[in-house]
């Protein structure tokens, strides 16, 4: 019997260390959010970045299986603008409160709820957004590159479902209700 336990023991502290967890850090400096919004009825739009304030990736084994992302509202920039005038206008009016209300909300998170793989370098992601302090689910598909330790994706979501409710005053002028991202995420 005393043999059976320390055997029951044994094992159970194994599988314990053969699915240990680990938090790996990003690196906010070579981690990028590209975000794009274009326009309903033509070609065009607007794009720039966000910035991470700080993330992490939950690693259980040799993969990838939750993570928790902060993200810095008030570092939206625009890239598409030339003029600095343009480009400031547009930048204040999406952090005032026709857009992402910076001021009230001026973080974003993001976190992995699930994580399933369709063969070691790629998997459907699951995740919590909030946003303007409303929380909905997503989902998305990533790339995983473990020699670079990176992952990349490209999503879009419906800005409404976020209370991110702008209407153009002009019909021409319309902006869709996706917003794109395409996200590298480095370690």
């Amino acid at each position: 019997m005393k043999k059976l336990f320390l055997l029951l023991i044994a094992s159970i502290l194994l599988n314990s260390f053969s699915y240990s967890q680990e938090k790996l850090n990003i690196d906010i400096q070579k981690s990028t959010i590209k975000w794009m919004g274009e326009y309903t009825f033509y070609f065009g739009g607007h794009d720039g970045f966000i910035n991470f304030k700080e993330g992490y990736f939950i690693k259980t084994g040799d993969v990838i299986t939750g993570g928790e992302f902060i993200i810095d509202m008030n570092s939206i920039t625009n890239t598409d603008i030339k003029e600095q005038q343009g480009k400031e206008g547009l930048i204040d009016h999406l952090k005032n409160e026709d857009f992402f209300d910076v001021k009230k909300f001026s973080n974003s998170q993001i976190v992995i709820t699930k994580v399933e793989y369709e063969d070691k370098n790629n998997a459907r992601i699951e995740a919590d957004l909030t946003l303007k302090g409303i929380t909905k689910p997503i989902n998305f598909r990533a790339t995983f590159n473990y020699a670079e330790k990176e992952l990349k994706t490209r999503f879009k979501i419906d800005r409404k479902k976020w209370n991110v409710n702008y209407e153009s005053k002009f019909k021409d002028g319309a902006i869709s209700d996706a917003i794109g991202f395409e996200v590298t995420i480095k370690l």
